[in-house]
């Protein structure tokens, strides 16, 4: 499936790109969001995309390649070159102050964060990301691991059974999180877990069966907390929250899409505190929702919630 940006045209309204601006993509995921908001910039304007998938990012200097050939806008880009009009970057947006320094940008004029995942990652990535598919238990965006890096592999067989109730618990807000983490630690005495369809299996054993029967996959919230838990998400969301708002030109926008309620909690209360320091206004009283049209072409849009913000 090819990966279809989420909220597009609620991202251009809010993110407002003009000609000569400087905007900062922080996730660029399958570069659906960026592709639109390029145009918009030129000429003179820059984009600065970031993704900790450098898969994905090889797959999009070649998409973006393709999009140059178009008349109106060959010649208008300078791919992985610092004085070019689309610099892409493989790191963590936790780091964007440090990536924006090297690359001698003090401020931009828009952020946007997209804190879904790519079709690419979930459908082929092999991390494991996908309950559906028979993978390894990876799960980190990073496409190649360095050392200091844990896998969904690494929790499940290693850490304390009390510490994977908490990861369930909180990060997916599992219900039978405790039924789920005895079965982890039962199972991993006997033979340790290799890929998704162990875990799934033992998902299965722990989730009564009525409950096997509800809108969504028995195994959805427990994959979604390990990923969470593996790439350390709402720690870097929260610094790179805070880290974009210091880079933010004056009238400068942040527009930020989240799938989770912890997510969309730590955007709200970000807004409301600089909105109380009287250092922003907050453009959205609710968050946008995806619509029904949308969501019958995009199904993964329906738990998206955009939020955006402008500095004063």
């Amino acid at each position: 499936m090819a990966h279809i940006p989420v909220l597009l045209d609620e991202v251009i309204k809010y993110l407002d790109p003009k000609k000569g601006e400087t905007i900062l993509d922080a996730t660029l995921d399958g570069g659906g969001h960026s592709g639109a908001i390029i145009p918009r910039l030129l000429p003179g304007g820059k984009l600065i995309g970031i993704d900790q998938d450098r898969q994905l990012l090889d797959k999009l200097i070649s998409s973006f390649s393709r999009q140059m050939r178009d008349p109106a806008v060959a010649g208008q880009f300078s791919i992985f070159k610092k004085d070019g009009n689309l610099i892409l970057v493989n790191d963590n947006f936790r780091n964007l102050d440090k990536i924006l320094k090297s690359l001698k940008i003090k401020f931009v004029d828009g952020i946007l964060f997209d804190l879904g995942m790519s079709s690419e990652q979930l459908e082929n990535s092999g991390r494991g990301f996908s309950f559906l598919r028979d993978e390894p238990l990876i799960m980190t965006y990073k496409s190649e691991l360095g050392p200091e890096d844990i896998t969904a592999g690494d929790i499940l067989n290693k850490w304390p059974e009390e510490e994977i109730f908490k990861v369930l618990k909180e990060y997916g807000e599992e219900r039978y999180a405790g039924r789920i983490s005895r079965n982890i630690a039962k199972r991993r005495k006997e033979i340790p877990f290799a890929t998704t369809f162990d875990l799934v299996e033992v998902i299965k054993k722990s989730v009564p069966h009525g409950k096997k029967r509800q809108r969504i996959n028995p195994a959805t919230r427990t994959f979604q907390a390990l990923r969470i838990a593996v790439n350390d998400e709402l720690n870097a969301l929260a610094e790179g929250l805070e880290k974009s708002w210091e880079l933010l030109n004056r009238g400068g926008r942040l527009v930020v899409i989240s799938f989770h309620s912890l997510e969309d909690r730590m955007v709200k209360n970000f807004f409301k505190e600089k909105k109380n320091e009287g250092a922003g206004n907050i453009l959205t009283k609710k968050p946008i929702s995806a619509s029904e049209q949308e969501i019958k072409i995009n199904p993964r849009s329906r738990s998206a919630k955009l939020r955006a913000i402008v500095k004063l």
